[in-house]
């Protein structure tokens, strides 16, 4: 994992807890201003949620903070669209996409959000189009955000022809994924009850990532994706308190 935080109290606590995940986390932290970044996150009882963030540290991660033997041994590298706001996190994104494509490994973006996608349509385009970026998963606001589009079938015709793979999640009516003209539909995962959404699109991703770089079919990797977002949603906060792997067993995934 490459990411900044500072040297301040939760900047160690941050620094502590991904570690006890067993998750690879060398960046050396930033000493002084800004801090830590932090997020308040407001949920209401529908599992919606608002966010007011600062991003603090966060926009100092530059590319003498990308690790290059970490950045050509992962099998696939996965970037937030968020980072492409702070112009030093697009340097070290795309000099980590270079290490990674010479060392024959693959690159994955999330849109991460419509205004997100707004500021940054055209470059995110780009990156798609000129092979920068491989994978990309998506939410259906945004990829009809993407491509200007009220006809969430006008954009997946779209993105199929701008990338290698594309994984759009579509909430309740679970997901959709795109490689050339294969299609493949995911039902999302049956829960009790929402509770909060927070974290929903990261944990998709991970869990189709984990498929993916294990070598399973479209179907298995939307299916891990399905029930990793399925459980973090029927809790508050979005580090999953179940143990995937031994879920995904149970549900005869792996």
């Amino acid at each position: 994992f490459f990411g900044k935080v500072s040297n301040d109290a939760l900047g160690e606590i941050y620094t502590h807890d991904i570690h006890a995940q067993g998750v690879a986390f060398d960046t050396r932290p930033l000493t002084g201003e800004p801090p830590t970044a932090r997020s308040m996150i407001f949920v209401t009882p529908d599992g919606e949620r608002s966010m007011n963030t600062y991003l603090g540290a966060c926009i100092e991660l530059g590319p003498e903070d990308v690790e290059a033997d970490k950045a050509s041994g992962a099998r696939v590298t996965y970037f937030e669209g968020y980072l492409w706001d702070p112009p030093r996190a697009k340097e070290a994104i795309r000099q980590t996409a270079k290490l990674s494509h010479a060392a024959g490994r693959e690159v994955s973006m999330t849109l991460s959000d419509s205004f997100c996608v707004d500021r940054y349509r055209d470059e995110f385009l780009e990156l798609m189009r000129s092979g920068t970026v491989d994978i990309v998963f998506a939410n259906s606001h945004e990829i009809k955000s993407l491509y200007q589009t009220a006809s969430f079938e006008e954009a997946l015709d779209a993105i199929r022809k701008d990338c290698k793979i594309a994984a759009v999640t579509r909430s309740e009516k679970g997901s959709v994924i795109v490689r050339g003209d294969e299609t493949v539909t995911i039902e999302a995962t049956k829960i009790k009850e929402l509770v909060d959404t927070t974290g929903a699109g990261d944990l998709y991703a991970a869990g189709f990532l984990y498929g993916y770089t294990t070598g399973r079919s479209l179907k298995d990797c939307g299916d891990l994706g399905s029930l990793a977002a399925g459980l973090v949603i029927q809790q508050i906060g979005p580090r999953p308190r179940q143990n995937l792997r031994r879920e995904a067993e149970q549900a005869g995934l792996l």
